[in-house]
């Protein structure tokens, strides 16, 4: 509500980079040990759901020239996206046996970062894969490392 539709203008390249900085960011901080930027790593985090979330909603309008688009229309299809995620998390926690709990949170910034690189060479291949999942399951597998990560970090929002 608050930004509207200014996320139209990115292309969907530009979403995946916005994310690849900060997942980078969350790696650095880890590896470095140190931060002289005091934002916290969980807002990254965040920060990579929402724009994963973006990403879904450019790729359901990717037919759609409208710059700007009213909420009314927006939020059942952001709904279905979170949905749709979320139910997707619950039936991979299910089959992996919660073995995300056990997994160290510079594990799953590692498995996001390599997500990421990914969606980055499906875009360059301009959406064609052989065998490999879709750039939506990319997108909602960080999303569900992410809420994960934040979990994990104690994240209360």
């Amino acid at each position: 509500m608050d930004y509207g539709t200014a996320w139209r203008i990115l292309r969907l390249s530009s979403i995946t980079d916005q994310i690849f900085i900060k997942a980078q960011r969350v790696r650095s901080i880890q590896e470095k040990g140190n931060q002289k930027v005091s934002d916290p790593i969980v807002d990254e985090f965040v920060g990579i759901v929402n724009y994963c979330l973006i990403a879904l909603l450019q790729i359901s309008f990717k037919d759609d020239e409208r710059m700007e688009i009213p909420f009314e229309e927006l939020e059942p299809i952001y709904d279905r996206w979170v949905n749709e995620t979320k139910g997707l998390l619950e039936n991979k926690n299910h089959d992996y046996g919660e073995a995300w709990r056990e997994m160290r949170v510079s594990s799953m910034t590692d498995i996001i970062l390599m997500k990421l690189l990914r969606v980055k060479q499906i875009e360059d291949n301009q959406g064609q894969t052989l065998v490999s999942e879709g750039i939506e399951a990319n997108y909602q597998d960080m999303i569900n490392y992410s809420v994960f990560c934040l979990i994990k970090l104690g994240y209360h929002g």
